[in-house]
């Protein structure tokens, strides 16, 4: 029986693995998931910064009369390309869940801790395209910007903790470090997502709001930017007693490279917020400092879950369905 991974091209047998999953090919799709997810953050970032909130100022058209962008005398072209192509890098993200939920359903044995994760991918991209068209009915209104990134804040957990799960077994969550130490780390987690938020209420505080049109929180950015710096203490001084106590306590290496990983991002974030603060907060740092954002989240989720284990899958699980019908 001829294989979907049998293709000779490397990259459609990739392309098609969903189809004939492994435990690898599905991990790869949920890590493919997690890049596409932080992606859309940083593509919503660019439509910001670069005043393209209203590009398109309906929803779900892009003009009144047209899916497409179609030239409009109040609106730039380059404005209405840029939100334009961030509503379609949706779709790509879409695909990218709906391969890895195809992937969890076709994997055998099929396993419904992974089924469960992977349709969080598709329902909340969903939902997350139709709170696009609240941002955009309300005029950009700050409140709702900061629930779309948070939203994809999210949706990165769930590909994050598919990805995770995917390579071990189902066996209870076993820790691998002092119960202390894990949870400081979940401390830690919580005090990473407190810092995004504290972030979300600066941008909307401060400028880059999208368009001229759109109202801001009505907020002393001064004071808020200090909160969130102060946060940022906190959370870096978690991630250095984490590190300390999974090195003085020889934690696995896996553990405690997790941690260090996390603390350099954070420090390339913290250079990046000074320096953009400093500079009166040019566009272009902005938006990497909402990537950054999205890293630190990410890399705090794997430090995290690096703290404990599952067990190791079952031997018969690399088996994918259209691999056992070919071996009968």
């Amino acid at each position: 029986m001829k294989l979907p991974t049998d293709h000779p091209n490397p990259l459609v047998r990739r392309l098609l693995s969903f189809w004939a999953p492994t435990p690898a090919s599905l991990r790869g799709w949920a890590l493919a998931a997690v890049v596409a997810n932080a992606g859309i953050t940083l593509t919503g970032a660019v439509v910001r910064v670069s005043g393209s909130g209203l590009g398109c100022p309906t929803w779900p058209k892009c003009t009144p009369d047209s899916f497409v962008p179609v030239a409009h005398d109040d609106i730039s072209w380059v404005n209405m390309a840029i939100e334009f192509g961030n509503r379609l890098f949706t779709f790509l993200v879409l695909a990218v869940g709906a391969a890895c939920l195809i992937a969890a359903m076709r994997l055998r044995p099929r396993r419904a801790s992974l089924v469960r994760l992977a349709w969080l991918q598709p329902a909340g991209i969903v939902a997350q395209a139709l709170w696009g068209g609240v941002v955009v009915r309300t005029a950009l209104n700050p409140f709702t910007v900061g629930m779309h990134y948070l939203l994809s804040i999210g949706l990165i957990a769930a590909c994050w903790m598919l990805y995770a799960r995917a390579g071990e077994g189902d066996g209870p969550a076993v820790r691998v470090a002092h119960r202390d130490v894990r949870r400081l780390g979940w401390v830690l987690l919580a005090a990473v997502f407190a810092l995004l938020v504290a972030g979300v209420v600066v941008t909307g505080t401060g400028p880059h709001s999208g368009d001229v049109l759109a109202s801001r929180f009505d907020l002393d950015i001064e004071a808020v930017a200090r909160l969130h710096a102060d946060i940022v203490y906190v959370v870096v001084g978690l991630t250095f007693a984490l590190l300390f106590a999974l090195h003085v306590s020889d934690a696995p290496r896996n553990a405690r490279r997790a941690a260090l990983a996390l603390f350099a991002v954070e420090l390339a974030q913290g250079v990046i917020g000074y320096t953009q603060y400093f500079l009166a907060v040019p566009a272009f740092l902005v938006g990497l400092h909402v990537l950054g954002s999205t890293l630190v989240w990410i890399a705090a989720l794997n430090a995290v879950t690096s703290l404990r284990t599952r067990g190791q899958l079952e031997a018969d699980s690399p088996r994918s369905p259209t691999e056992a019908a070919a071996a009968v």
